[in-house]
């Protein structure tokens, strides 16, 4: 089922199932911001990235000296979440454990994401809720898809000096090797190949915002990038979108950890304790 939530600006459309927007609608001109989705490219559109952000090794991990097996992006993404609240304007949904989920990843917890829009702008946030009497290790991340074209460019608040990790294309993990992306630069152009080797992966960034800003200078996305310390930046080869993920999570590498808690950017919540994240963006016509 998908629910709407507008206002004279915007009407916004999110699915039960993975809590993932479908529809970023301007009424003002007539304008899709979201990708739709495409079977024979990226059938995708928001994932939600919960509990793991990326792929671990062998789809494995181990916690307290047990061994439990983790799907890509974790599980978040495919499960049916429960509406919680919904006004006008904002709209809550809500995913906790189940006995599917104590199988792979064996912590009680609420994630509750509220989708809110004011004129032109639309927040997201992401609240996580450790209900165990024990700490809690845990990745999240978002993965929105914006519609542009080849060409079109991202832009940086301030002039960043950044590069990628690379990422071993047939297990997803990322490698030893990194390669320059900005050199004291502010602008990535979307070429027909700048993701032949999977998304660019890009931490120690400075700025706040990333600008998604098309060729004809019409429908601009501000996307703010929440403090997240990761970002990571993909589409398929050559296809009409681009995503912008903010993640407290990344990949695997190809070194082993001997447990869950070691995880690289992975993040701790003391028992009872919250965790928010935060991601905006402003559409402009």
């Amino acid at each position: 089922m998908i629910h709407y939530i507008e206002n004279e600006s915007m009407k916004v459309g999110v699915k039960e199932y993975g809590c993932e927007l479908t529809s970023i609608y301007s009424k003002n001109d007539s304008y899709e911001y979201l990708w739709q989705g495409d079977e024979s490219i990226w059938y995708g559109q928001s994932p939600i990235l919960f509990p793991i952000v990326g792929r671990l090794i062998d789809d494995k991990y181990t916690l307290n000296n047990t061994e439990y097996t983790m799907p890509k992006h974790g599980f978040a993404r495919k499960t049916e979440w429960t509406l919680l609240s919904k006004e006008d304007d904002s709209m809550s949904f809500i995913l906790s454990e189940s006995e599917d989920t104590l199988k792979i990843f064996p912590y009680e917890f609420d994630l509750i994401v509220t989708y809110t829009i004011n004129e032109n702008t639309l927040t997201v946030n992401h609240c996580v809720v450790n209900k165990n009497d024990k700490e809690m290790y845990f990745s999240l991340g978002a993965h929105p898809g914006f519609n542009c074209k080849i060409g079109d460019r991202l832009v940086f608040d301030t002039k960043e000096c950044l590069s990628t990790e690379k990422i071993d294309l047939v297990n997803s993990l990322r490698l030893p090797e990194t390669y320059p992306v900005l050199n004291n630069e502010t602008d990535i152009i979307i070429t027909q190949d700048i993701f032949n080797e999977d998304a660019l992966i890009l931490h120690g960034i400075k700025s706040e915002n990333i600008t998604l800003i098309h060729n004809d200078n019409k429908h601009t996305v501000k996307f703010n990038l929440g403090k997240a310390p990761y970002l990571g930046i993909w589409a398929k080869p050559g296809a009409p979108y681009v995503c912008i993920e903010p993640w407290f999570g990344v990949n695997d590498s190809f070194t082993k950890k001997n447990d869950f808690s070691e995880k690289d950017a992975i993040n701790k919540l003391d028992s009872e304790d919250i965790f928010n994240f935060t991601w905006k963006a402003t559409f402009i016509d």
